[in-house]
């Protein structure tokens, strides 16, 4: 019965080691993964000085590290902050709402980003002359192929702008 029970100590051992071993390993990937390595957005209004009712346009840049893909699974979102001066479409879109084309390689599904994302919107009429700033998050999930990891993350992204102090001539 003894020989049984240290056996039993040792494979119980063994699979614990392995277990923690590997949990250093993880904790640095997301240490890498916070620090913003992977993923950059660059977030621009156009045009940057707009008067009231003007038709303008948020645009977001991506920047992916070499080797980092971005998932359309489970989702991947971009939510916008309320702001008092511009009126969107809707406050969250979604990769298949602002049409981020989905592409194949060696079997696994990611987003295409290398285009820049437009979102249309509408200055209200009413809005507040002077500066302002459009703040809002992206949601996604981003994956390594050759570092075999998968890690959910939000970034924030921020714009500003400037309002007139007249309408557009529309």
């Amino acid at each position: 019965m003894k020989p049984f029970c240290w056996l039993l100590a040792a494979v119980m051992f063994l699979f614990s080691y392995d277990i923690y071993s590997f949990v250093p390993i993880q904790e640095e990937i997301i240490q890498n993964f916070r620090e913003g390595d992977y993923l950059k957005v660059e977030a621009s209004i156009n045009p940057r000085r707009l008067s009231r009712g003007e038709e303008g346009k948020l645009i977001l840049k991506f920047k992916l590290k070499e080797g980092i893909l971005l998932s359309p699974h489970p989702f991947f979102s971009i939510e916008l902050s309320p702001n008092e001066a511009l009126v969107f479409p809707k406050d969250f879109f979604s990769a298949t709402d602002l049409d981020i084309q989905s592409e194949e390689n060696n079997g696994t599904e990611f987003l295409n980003v290398e285009e820049d994302i437009e979102i249309p919107f509408t200055v209200i009429l009413d809005a507040e002359r002077g500066d302002h700033i459009l703040e809002g998050k992206i949601k996604y999930f981003a994956y390594s192929l050759e570092q075999e990891w998968f890690l959910k993350n939000t970034i924030d992204f921020s714009a500003p702008f400037y309002l007139r102090n007249r309408s557009s001539k529309n």
